[in-house]
């Protein structure tokens, strides 16, 4: 066998996204997976045992990115996955006039791949408003589950 016939297309370690856990076991305010979408968890209702002997315990949740409500219902007993989600905090540089923000962390790191948040709506203007053409320091928190980012949050500082 030649080297040609392996080829490597991704460089990350293979680690998974998600976790599985039990769905008793999922808290509110906790985040779980509805529909493919990482959503954190507003309320949980458990029924009682039926005939078949499972409770059943409906979620309902709100799309860590767009803010879209989704309901689920599991059995407690049965298995669900939870998303990895990872926050980070990070300086504006500089925003372009489409929406395009360069940010920079503590480590002196820059990340160039993120728009201005379309959710909530304003929060863009919001923003543009408080950096003010690099007038004022503005940190925003960058949200990660998935393999998706947005800004979620900003402070000026």
């Amino acid at each position: 066998m030649s080297d040609d016939d392996y080829k490597i297309e991704t460089t990350d370690a293979g680690a998974s996204a998600t976790i599985p856990m039990e769905a008793g076991q999922i808290k509110k305010g906790g985040f779980m997976m509805i529909k493919g979408k990482p959503c954190k968890v507003l309320s949980i209702s458990v029924s009682k045992t039926g005939k078949h002997g499972h409770a059943k315990c409906n979620f309902v949740a709100q799309d860590i990115f767009t803010g879209k409500k989704l309901e689920d219902m599991i059995p407690s007993t049965h298995g669900t996955t939870v998303p990895i989600v990872k926050r980070d905090e990070w300086e504006i540089i500089d925003i372009d006039e489409d929406g395009a923000v360069t940010l920079m962390d503590e480590a002196g790191n820059q990340k160039e791949d993120l728009n201005l948040p379309t959710f909530p709506d304003g929060m863009d203007d919001e923003i543009r408003a408080a950096w003010d053409d690099g007038e004022n320091t503005v940190n925003v928190t960058v949200q990660a589950a998935v393999g998706i980012e947005a800004i979620i949050a900003y402070k000026k500082v």
